[in-house]
């Protein structure tokens, strides 16, 4: 039976009284590609800000690979192999799509150094690899600035990649996007999920159904309901914090 690669029990996190998280227990395996879903007010950033360190609950465990993440910070957790990608792409506008990915890769190398080409030739193969599977190689050497901003959110994904990261969690990664551009993150995702772990966030039920295997739905801080997008789409549960909608409403959303 495999390790949980994540595992959080029993998890609190209050401000000033209010229980942004609740008892929280949820647990995912190495290779999962999970999406989590919920209302507005369910929890689901402050969930991503505890697992990355940036928030500490009130009370409760997070355990990557068997390791306690409670005692340390957001940049130490980062070095333990969980990337994050919020909702607006945190790019290098001046920089080439290009050095972007190199410089995202480059652990042991100043910003200047991987800029300047001073690189590897299996690091130069591997940002090549990297625009491939973004599906930015004819943009590789525009600025990030011109690109758009469905083509922005695959050039952060893409940088999230090169840092080599064991779980990949990944904020609203459509919020904005067009159709086109929603249907190509959802075939990046997909593509990824062959040979990485990753933990999405969305509001978006149509990209949902798109990529999700297992789907996780919060409420008020805590996990309502767990299954298949089948399953939990026709969930009561979910269908009724969903503002008392009927199915075909919730599932439009």
């Amino acid at each position: 039976m495999n390790a949980k690669l994540l595992e959080i029990s029993n998890l609190t996190v209050s401000f000033d009284g209010f229980k942004a998280i609740n008892d929280l227990n949820f647990s995912m395996l190495p290779g999962e590609l999970r999406v989590v879903i919920g209302p507005n007010g369910a929890g689901k950033t402050t969930f991503m800000d505890v697992i990355t360190g940036k928030t500490k609950p009130t009370q409760g465990t997070v355990k990557f690979k068997g390791k306690n993440l409670l005692p340390y910070a957001e940049h130490e957790i980062a070095r333990f192999g969980i990337g994050r990608k919020f909702q607006t792409p945190r790019v290098y506008l001046n920089l080439s799509t290009r050095e972007n990915l190199a410089v995202s890769g480059a652990r042991n190398k100043s910003v200047w150094a991987a800029i300047l080409g001073q690189s590897t030739k299996a690091e130069r193969h591997s940002v090549a690899g990297l625009l491939a599977t973004i599906g930015l190689e004819a943009k590789a050497d525009i600025p990030a600035g011109l690109l758009s901003h469905g083509e922005k959110q695959r050039l952060e994904i893409g940088m999230l990649v090169a840092q080599s990261p064991d779980l990949l969690l990944v904020d609203e990664p459509v919020a904005g996007l067009t159709d086109e551009e929603t249907v190509n993150v959802g075939e990046l995702l997909l593509a990824l999920a062959a040979d990485h772990s990753i933990l999405v966030i969305e509001h978006d039920m149509e990209f949902v159904r798109q990529i999700a295997r297992q789907v996780t739905v919060l409420h008020q801080g805590s996990v309502l309901c767990e299954g298949t997008m089948d399953q939990v789409q026709s969930d009561p549960r979910v269908i009724e914090v969903y503002l008392g909608q009927t199915e075909s409403e919730v599932m439009k959303e």
